[in-house]
Order: C-alpha cells, then structure tokens, then sequence
C-alpha cells in the first residue's frame, strides 16, 4: 500500500454492460474488478478497492464454506436478506440498511447465502437477495479475524452521503462500522428525484450506482450497475433523476505497484 501525491486528475466512467460476469443457476454476479476466472492484468484494483460485486443469489442458495485472509470484505445489501456465518462463531442475517464488515486477517472460512427462513423456523420465501460485496486491502497483514454489524437505516433515511464503513479518523464517534485500513471509507446514500449530494475529495474514488437513475455533473447520466473511477479529482455533485441509492468509497492510499 502506497500514498502518493503527483496524479494526473481522470474520471474513468465504467458502464454497466462492460462488466464481467459469472452467472450459474443459482447466482447472478457483476465483476467491477478482475475477480476469480476473470482476470485481466489491467483492472485489477482502484485505490485499495479490489473487488466490487454486483450479485443476486436464489432462494435456498449460496457461497458455501469458503476461506478468506488479509482482506477487510463489507457488504451492503439492497433487496432481500442474507446469511452470513463464520469460523470465528459470529452468524447474522443481513438486510438493507444493515452494514456488515469482516476482517479475514490470518484466516477465516464463512458461508453467505439466501436462506433466512431456515433461522427462523418460518416458510421459506422466493425473493432473490441482491447485495454488493467490496474487498479492500487491510493496513497490516495477520491481524486477527473480526466481524461487525451495524443497523444505519434512520441516518440513510435522512437523504445524505453518510459514511457506513471506515477506518478513517475523522469518523471515530459517527455511525460507521471500522474496517482496518486508515486510508479508506464506504459512503452510501439513497436519494429521492431531484435530490443532490457532494462528492469528497481524494486521491482515489469509487463511485458506484446499485440502482436508480442520476446525473453526475461534468459527466451525464449513470444508471444500474454503472461506476466512474477518480483520481486527484472530487467534490462534483451527484443528482437523482429517480430514486436512487449510491456507493462511494473515498480512498487516501493505493495498492502498491
């Protein structure tokens, strides 16, 4: 991980249909970044932003039994529920408006999948579940494997860019789960039509839009599953054309070259 300070200011837009994808019976994934089968050597991060997946997972269905190390994984959910256990013995359903990280760290295994019912003891029910899953790099490597989660609906509802996951400083005491990585941190909004906000300022952002319609100033329209890409630049301001829900990591460092 590297910070550096001569950039040449760029906004790379990233449509939608220029995704990779994996897409099997049970799952439906959009690759950001070169994930898995899908590697290309020349999009294999942005900022310390590895892995932005655009999934939905049918009912009954899911990632079994996987592992993981050195990786700080948050993942926000749009529509539906999923459940996440783990090695460490942490288990919970995850829903929209709920922020979930884990820290992989030396180790761990978890299982992610569409089948909350099966908690609850209830009918099972047919929605998929939607969510985005982020990977980014940790400060230091071997630290110990952790897990958090916290419900931030009501400061969602308020209609602003809120930080939900961050290692930063300057968001110790507001309502942001920590990831370990004091150069990065996940803003998210919902935004009702004609509704704006403000981009930060950073070396390195990640915009991506899950859903809705916008308009990005300088740029134009952004629909479902679109992502603009900056670097030295920040600050323009974002406009919902229809309801729409936003994504944007705010990023001081880099993957080291």
């Amino acid at each position: 991980m590297t910070r550096t300070t001569a950039l040449t200011p760029t906004v790379d837009v990233r449509r939608a249909a220029d995704r990779a994808a994996t897409k099997i019976d049970w799952l439906d994934s959009k690759h950001s970044f070169s994930f898995g089968g899908r590697y290309d050597p020349a999009n294999t991060h942005h900022g310390l932003l590895l892995v932005n997946n655009d999934d939905r997972v049918r009912p009954g269905s899911g990632f079994e039994t996987h592992p993981h190390r050195d990786m700080e994984i948050v993942t926000w959910v749009l529509q539906g529920s999923l459940v996440h256990q783990d090695s460490t013995g942490h288990s919970g359903v995850i829903y929209p408006g709920l922020a979930q990280r884990m820290s992989a760290g030396t180790g761990i295994l978890h299982s992610e999948k569409n089948d909350s019912w099966r908690l609850s003891g209830g009918p099972s029910h047919t929605e998929p579940v939607h969510f985005v899953q982020m990977w980014v790099v940790p400060d230091e490597p071997g630290t110990t494997p952790g897990y958090e989660q916290l419900e931030i609906e009501n400061e969602l509802l308020a209609d602003g860019l809120v930080p939900v996951a961050s290692g930063m400083a300057k968001h110790d005491g507001e309502s942001a789960i920590r990831i370990r990585n004091r150069y990065a941190a996940l803003h998210a909004a919902r935004l009702q039509p004609g509704h704006s906000v403000d981009l930060p300022d950073a070396p390195f952002l990640h915009l991506f839009v899950p859903r809705g319609q916008v308009a990005l100033e300088g740029v134009g329209p952004l629909g479902p599953g679109d992502a603009v890409r900056f670097t030295a630049t920040g600050g323009m301001k974002v406009t919902a054309v229809e309801p729409a829900e936003l994504l944007v990591w705010e990023m001081h460092a880099t993957v080291a070259a």
